[in-house]
């Protein structure tokens, strides 16, 4: 009996221990509300030339169907250049909800915290807590630094800081389940997010390229106008920044995230492959046909092509970087150019319904059943 007792035990574990975590509850409503955090690291950490020694943070989540949408926008109230989708500022969640998945999110080179607010908006319309920052010293609420644009493995760090905010925040914190966390971003945002899953960077990749190739799109980057090349942007921040510098082929993993959604990836192929091959998390890449900032040969197919699992899809019919931009408004168009120019083809707001249905879905499978 004793022996019979023991093996059913042992049975019983063994199933507890293969049983996956319930899915978390759903949201009743489709409503969104939207508020900013500040958040204060306590650890010592490069602010890379910021003013402002703080992580500034929009947050958008589930909100109860009470709550009152009203448009946001990009950019001068009485004159926007961005639509920045449909939100409830400041209303509460959703009271029902409790082991919510949270979502990081990073922007491109020089953008902004809200520059992704159609992912943003429809991932908490579908149940998630999304966190998105503003990276110091490249994001375009503030003066650009050099050591904003040269340290980008820095960005990594960023959002494993929002992350611990997240969680000590006394509103969201109770609500977030801390193991399901996932990471999405654009263009360098998408670099980033694939460093939270453990990819390393050479950046020798990069300056060789832009040495002897100078006219290649990846080195002039239309945020980069009047700082110089990236060696000469690299030069101005060695003496302010030899530490990071040394330490940027080191992994910035944060074991904390387990899926990355990553958005036409920039400097792809800065990432080695040794790093690559060794990342387990679901990873899904998206990228358009027509993008000459990250092409797809050299960055998302680059990396799909090395990570184990990996899945990409490259939108045909002319999409091209700067269209997972949020939607510009006429004013937007006639200010901001290349930000705001898609081909005839393209309709920038359906490029954003579709991607975001897929992002939805990818970390439903990969987070609500983890």
């Amino acid at each position: 009996m004793k022996r019979l007792a023991s093996a059913l035990f042992l049975l019983v574990a063994v199933m507890a221990a293969g049983e996956k975590k319930p899915k978390p509850a759903e949201p009743k409503s489709a409503h969104v509300g939207v508020v900013d955090r500040v958040f204060h690291p306590k650890a010592v950490r490069n602010w890379r030339g910021a003013q402002k020694q703080e992580l500034h943070v929009v947050v958008w989540y589930p909100a109860p169907v009470t709550a009152v949408e009203v448009p946001q926008v990009i950019g001068p109230p009485d004159a926007p250049l961005f639509n920045a989708g449909m939100a409830s500022p400041n209303a509460p969640m959703e009271p029902a909800l409790r082991g919510i998945p949270l979502i990081v999110m990073s922007h491109g080179t020089g953008g902004s915290k809200e520059q992704l607010a159609w992912l943003g908006t429809a991932l908490a319309r579908a149940g998630f807590i999304v966190a998105a920052v503003d990276h110091p010293g490249n994001n375009s609420h503030e003066a650009y630094t050099s050591e904003g644009f040269a340290l980008w493995w820095e960005r990594a760090t960023d959002l494993s800081e929002v992350i611990d905010g997240m969680l000590a925040d006394e509103n969201f914190g109770p609500r977030i389940d801390k193991d399901r966390i996932g990471a999405a971003g654009f263009s360098l945002g998408g670099y980033t997010v694939l460093e939270l899953a453990g990819a390393q960077t050479d950046i020798s990749a990069l300056y060789d390229r832009c040495d002897k190739q100078a006219d290649q799109a990846v080195c002039h980057v239309p945020e980069m106008k009047n700082m110089g090349t990236p060696r000469q942007i690299l030069a101005k921040v060695r003496e302010t920044s030899g530490a990071s510098i040394a330490a940027s082929a080191e992994s910035y993993k944060d074991a904390r995230v387990w899926a990355v959604f990553a958005i036409a990836p920039a400097l792809g192929f800065t990432l080695t492959q040794e790093s690559l091959r060794a990342i387990r998390q679901p990873v899904e890449i998206v990228v358009g046909n027509a993008d000459p900032i990250a092409p797809a040969n050299e960055n998302a197919s680059y990396i799909r092509s090395n990570i184990h699992g990996a899945r990409e899809t490259i939108l045909p019919g002319g999409v091209a970087h700067y269209t997972f931009l949020d939607t510009c408004t006429a004013a937007g168009k006639s200010q901001l150019g290349v930000y705001c120019e898609d081909a005839a083809s393209v309709d920038r707001d359906k490029v954003h319904e579709q991607v975001a249905e897929q992002a939805v879905a990818f970390f439903e499978g990969a987070l609500r059943w983890k």
